[in-house]
């Protein structure tokens, strides 16, 4: 399985997941020309909100294919990014499908929006872990991360640099609410705890400009790997 990640931020974000000649799309929030080239079988989209969504609408008046999604997410996408209600196909979370080779479970997560996911994807014994847009690191979730052999984890901001910002208040209460974003903190503990023998790859996602680096997140996250025992785990940071 190949992960290739085409963005990660607030401005938009968008996962390629590759297994034997087929793809899926997870999220489309970027402009159609950085898809070019790009063919897949299927988007699965995790929730509403426009950095994940944004670029919809024009995909699928260029190409025909499906859009998984919950039917509070379907219903949602179709009324803000002008989707038709006909091009998805709606599932329950917690229940495993399967499009080509792939075998997909959404798992419910707590964000600011209609019922969001996240998705593990497995394929010939690997598992996927996707986990972006989460407010608090539940043990649900990490349960489900202890099944990944490749994953990527939200690790949104760094709390001082949050508090400090120069962002409203409002914003800094919903980011580091429990329905907001992960910081590197929470992103850390989820890993301490739940991390398995599996792990081998680990992608960090969804970084604040503002409020987070790099550095920080990687330092954080190496640190804690280090802790239980796993500097082997491949760590890099998404743009």
């Amino acid at each position: 399985m190949r992960i290739v990640p085409i963005a990660s931020s607030s401005k938009g974000n968008a996962y390629v997941v590759e297994h034997d000649g087929a793809a899926l799309l997870i999220d489309c929030g970027v402009p159609y020309r950085m898809l070019k080239g790009i063919e897949v079988d299927a988007v699965l989209v995790t929730h509403s909100h426009s950095d994940h969504i944004s670029g919809l609408e024009t995909l699928l008046r260029r190409r025909d294919v499906p859009v998984y999604a919950n039917v509070m997410t379907a219903e949602s996408v179709a009324a803000s990014a002008h989707v038709d209600d006909g091009a998805f196909v709606c599932f329950e979370n917690g229940q495993t499908f399967g499009i080509g080779p792939f075998s997909i479970t959404p798992f419910s997560v707590p964000h600011d929006t209609s019922d969001p996911v996240g998705y593990l994807v497995r394929a010939d014994g690997v598992t996927y872990f996707h986990g972006t847009d989460i407010g608090s690191p539940l043990d649900s979730i990490g349960v489900k991360l202890a099944e990944a052999d490749i994953a990527t984890l939200e690790s949104n901001h760094d709390p001082v640099m949050l508090r400090t910002s120069t962002r409203p208040p409002s914003l800094k209460q919903r980011i580091a609410g429990p329905r907001g974003h992960l910081s590197n903190d929470q992103a850390c503990d989820l890993v301490r705890r739940f991390a398995s023998p599996r792990l081998r790859r680990l992608m960090l996602a969804h970084l604040s400009h503002e409020c987070n680096t790099p550095g920080l997140a990687l330092d954080a996250m190496r640190a804690v790997l280090a802790e239980i025992g796993r500097p082997d785990v491949e760590v890099e940071v998404l743009g």
